[in-house]
């Protein structure tokens, strides 16, 4: 399993974008440098009235499938 740990800071008017579909997919840098991206839809169970903010984890297998988002430990 690949493992990306990431930091994420939307609002909430911008999160509209992605809940209505005009922006589908997240692009992140990881603080090792790599960039990901994942669907956008991974990220409704942590919306919240400030929007999204915190850290991250993302997990898929070796062919970056499956993806996983949870929160990390990490600190914001």
């Amino acid at each position: 399993m690949k493992r990306f740990e990431f930091q994420l800071r939307i609002s909430p008017e911008r999160y509209l974008d992605y809940y209505r579909g005009t922006i589908r997919q997240v692009v992140v840098r990881c603080p090792d440098g790599v960039t990901i991206q994942f669907p956008a839809s991974l990220l409704q169970p942590f919306v919240t009235p400030a929007g999204i903010q915190g850290s991250f984890v993302l997990t898929c297998d070796e062919d970056n499938k499956g993806a996983d988002l949870q929160r990390s430990t990490l600190r914001n």
